[in-house]
C-alpha cells in the first residue's frame, strides 16, 4: 500500500509542480488585473505552454496535471465553503433573494433552450448556464466534477464567462448611470447581473469612483455571496441526477464494463457534501475573518492551479473553432440576466 502511494507521488509531482509554476505568475497577474482574474491567466499560460510541450515531452507531467485538474479543483471547492457564513448572508442578503432567484432561473432556462435549439453539448450548456447564473469560475469549478466535464469543456465555459465579465465590468457602471439607478439599485444590479466576484468588485468600485460616498461595493459583494449559495442546491441536484442516470444505465445493462452494476461511491461527488460541511462549520462556530480569509485565498489559488492544468490539456485551435455557439449562449444568458435584474428591481420599487 505504502509502495503504491509513493509511486503515485513520484508519478504526479512533476505535473503538480508545473501547475504550481504556472499558477504563481497567473495569481499575481490576476491580482494586478483583477477584472481578468488569475484563473483566466492560468488557462492562457497553460494553453500556450501546451503548444511547445507535446507528445513524449508531456508524458512525465500527465499524471500530475490530471491530479491537479480533478482533485485539486475539488479541494478548492471544499475550501470555498469556509467563505460562506450562511446565517450572515441570509440575514443581509435576503431582500435580494427574489432578484437572485429570477436571474438564476432565467440563465438556466435560456441555456437549456439554446442547448436544445442549437444542439450545443449538454456539459458545455450546463457549465455556461451555471457559470452565468451563479458565480462564474467558482460555480464552474464546483459543477464540472459533478457532471464529469472534460478539460476542454471547462476551458470553453471559463472563456465564455471571462468575455462577458470584462464587458460587464467596463460598461455596467456607465449603463447604470444612464438608467438613473440609485446606489442601492446598482449594488443589486452588479451583484446579480455580473458573473464573477472579481468583476462584481471591479464594477462596484468603478461606480463608487463615479459617485463619491456611494459605498456600493459592500452591497454588491453581499448580494454576490448570497447568489453564491445557489451552488449548493444546484450541484446537489445535478449530483442526484447523475446518480439517477447511472442507476438507470446499470439497470438497462449499459455502460461497458460497469453494465449491470452501480456504485454510488464512484458516481456521487462527495466533495460537495464537504463543501456544505465547511459552510456549516463557518456558520455554527462563527469563524472570524482572520481564520476564513486565508482559507478563501488558498481556495482561489487552488482554482488557479487547476485552471493551469486545464489550460495545459486544452487544444487552443479546437477551442477557437468550436467557440461560436457557447459564446452566443453566454451572450444570451448575460443579456437575459441583466434585463431580468433591472426588471425585477423596477417591479419591487427599488429602481
Amino acid at each position: 500500500m505504502a509502495g503504491r502511494t509513493w509511486n503515485k507521488v513520484q508519478d504526479s509531482w512533476r505535473g503538480v509542480a508545473l501547475c504550481l509554476l504556472i499558477a504563481l505568475p497567473a495569481w499575481f497577474l490576476g491580482k494586478r488585473f483583477d477584472v481578468i482574474g488569475g484563473p483566466v491567466f492560468a488557462i492562457l499560460i497553460g494553453m500556450v505552454l501546451a503548444l511547445f510541450i507535446k507528445d513524449d515531452a508531456a508524458l512525465p507531467f500527465a499524471s500530475g496535471i490530471k491530479f491537479t485538474s480533478k482533485k485539486v479543483l475539488q479541494y478548492a471547492v471544499i475550501l470555498l465553503g469556509f467563505g460562506l457564513n450562511l446565517s450572515q448572508i441570509a440575514r443581509v442578503g435576503a431582500r435580494s433573494l427574489p432578484i437572485i432567484v429570477a436571474t438564476i432561473t432565467t440563465s438556466l432556462v435560456i441555456s437549456f433552450a439554446l442547448h436544445r435549439a442549437l444542439k450545443i453539448p449538454t456539459k458545455i450548456s450546463t457549465l455556461v448556464g451555471v457559470g452565468s447564473s451563479i458565480c462564474g469560475g467558482s460555480a464552474i469549478a464546483a459543477t464540472a466534477p459533478v457532471i464529469d466535464a472534460d478539460d476542454e469543456e471547462i476551458a470553453q465555459a471559463i472563456s465564455v464567462i471571462f468575455l462577458f465579465n470584462i464587458i460587464a465590468a467596463l460598461i455596467f457602471p456607465a449603463l447604470g448611470g444612464m438608467l438613473g439607478l440609485s446606489n442601492e439599485g446598482f449594488g443589486l444590479f452588479a451583484g446579480t447581473a455580473v458573473n464573477d466576484t472579481s468583476s462584481v468588485t471591479a464594477a462596484a468600485a468603478a461606480w463608487d469612483g463615479m459617485h463619491p460616498g456611494a459605498n456600493t461595493l459592500d452591497e454588491a459583494t453581499i448580494v454576490k455571496l448570497t447568489r453564491t449559495l445557489a451552488i449548493i442546491p444546484i450541484t446537489l441536484a445535478l449530483a442526484f441526477w447523475q446518480v439517477h442516470k447511472a442507476k438507470r444505465a446499470a439497470a438497462n445493462g449499459e455502460g461497458g464494463e460497469a453494465a449491470g452494476t452501480f456504485d454510488i461511491k464512484k458516481i456521487f461527488p462527495f466533495f460537495i457534501l464537504f463543501f456544505v460541511l465547511a459552510s456549516v462549520i463557518t456558520t455554527v462556530f462563527a469563524l472570524p475573518a482572520g481564520v476564513t480569509a486565508p482559507i478563501k485565498e488558498l481556495s482561489k489559488f487552488f482554482i488557479v492551479m487547476a485552471m493551469a492544468a486545464i489550460g495545459f490539456n486544452t487544444n487552443i485551435v479546437k477551442l477557437v473553432k468550436t467557440g461560436g455557439k457557447p459564446i452566443f449562449m453566454g451572450l444570451c444568458c448575460w443579456i437575459g440576466i441583466a434585463l431580468v435584474s433591472l426588471g425585477m428591481q423596477h417591479l419591487l420599487g427599488i429602481w
